[in-house]
C-alpha cells in the first residue's frame, strides 16, 4: 500500500497529512525552520510528529519548509529518512515550491505566498523558474500581513484614518502608544506583531479608508514582485492566511495590474494533497 506523508512547515507552525488515497489523518506539531532552530529542537518536533501519527510507517515523504536550502534540504531528508527509513521517496523542498505544486499543479503559473511575510515565483509546471527576492519585512514582503500592519499603524498614528479608530484599536487589541513602539522596536519578532493587526484591518475593511488601503498594499506587491516575471498571460494563484482573508480585494488588486487570479488557498495542504509527483 502506498501512504504519502506530507508537512507544510514554517516556523511558528507544521501541517502534516497522512493519507493512502482514500483515508487520511491529519496534524499539527510546532514549526522547523533549520536556519533558525538547532538539531535539538528540529529531533523533538519529529519525534512528537512520530508519536502522534503512530502506524502504519509512510512509504513516501514530502516535506516542504520555510528554511530548505542547501544544506538544510539535504539535512531535512536524511532526518525523515532515519524516522521512516522504509520510506523509499523522501524529499524536503522549499515551501514555495509547496505553494506552486498546490496551486498549480503540473501548469505553468506564477505563484505565490501571502501570510506574516510574502514570497512569489514563476512556476513551469515542474519547477521554479524564477523568484523575485521578497526582501523581507523591512526591505519588502508587500502585500503580507506584517506589510498590511506596518502601513495600518502608520495611518493610524499619523492621523489618516478616522479619529474614532485610533481609540477603538487600542482598547480592542489591549495597545497604547508606547506598547506599539516596545513591540516594534524593542521585542524578538515584530514582523508577527505587526501581522497580529490584521485580525482589525479585516474586521474594519468596510470602511473606504482601510479598504484602499489593503487594496494599494496588494498592488504594491503586484507591481513589485508579480510583474516582475513578464508573463501577464500566466494566471495568478496564491496561499496563506492573508490571500485567503482578502481574497476578493487581491482580486481586484490583481485586475488593476492587469493580472488574472487562478487558485486562492489558505493552507497548501489542501492542494498538495492531490499533487502527483
Amino acid at each position: 500500500m502506498n501512504i504519502s506523508l506530507i508537512a507544510d512547515s514554517g516556523s511558528t507552525k507544521t501541517d502534516w497529512l497522512i493519507t493512502d488515497g482514500t483515508h487520511e489523518q491529519r496534524l499539527q506539531t510546532a514549526g522547523i525552520n533549520p536556519v533558525v532552530q538547532d538539531e535539538q529542537t528540529i529531533q523533538q518536533t519529529l519525534r512528537t510528529m512520530q508519536q502522534q501519527l503512530g502506524e502504519p510507517s509512510p512509504t513516501a515523504i514530502h516535506f516542504y519548509g520555510a528554511g530548505m536550502i542547501d544544506p538544510y534540504r539535504q539535512q531535512m531528508a536524511c532526518r525523515l529518512h532515519d524516522l521512516f527509513p522504509t520510506a523509499t521517496v523522501v524529499e524536503a523542498e522549499s515551501d514555495l515550491l509547496g505553494a506552486a505544486r498546490a496551486v498549480c499543479q503540473h501548469e505553468a503559473g506564477i505563484a505565490c505566498i501571502l501570510g506574516t511575510g510574502s514570497n512569489s515565483c514563476l512556476y513551469d509546471g515542474n519547477a521554479i523558474v524564477s523568484n523575485v527576492p521578497p526582501l523581507g519585512f523591512i526591505l519588502g514582503d508587500e502585500g503580507s500581513g506584517a506589510h498590511l500592519g506596518k502601513l495600518f499603524l502608520n495611518a493610524l498614528l499619523k492621523g489618516d484614518l478616522p479619529p474614532a479608530m485610533l481609540s477603538d484599536f487600542y482598547a480592542t487589541m489591549h495597545l497604547t502608544y508606547p506598547d506599539i513602539i516596545r513591540r516594534v522596536y524593542r521585542e524578538p519578532l515584530p514582523n508577527r506583531f505587526l501581522a497580529s493587526t490584521s485580525l482589525y484591518i479585516r474586521a474594519h475593511v468596510d470602511e473606504e479608508p482601510v479598504r484602499r488601503l489593503v487594496v494599494s498594499a496588494f498592488r504594491s506587491f503586484f507591481d513589485k514582485n508579480v510583474a516582475k516575471y513578464c508573463r501577464p498571460d500566466l494566471p495568478v494563484s496564491a496561499v496563506g492566511s492573508i490571500a485567503h482573508a482578502y481574497a476578493d480585494l487581491f482580486r481586484e488588486a490583481a485586475a488593476e495590474a492587469g493580472f488574472r487570479i487562478g487558485h486562492i488557498m489558505k493552507s497548501p495542504i489542501e492542494g498538495l494533497r492531490h499533487y502527483a509527483p
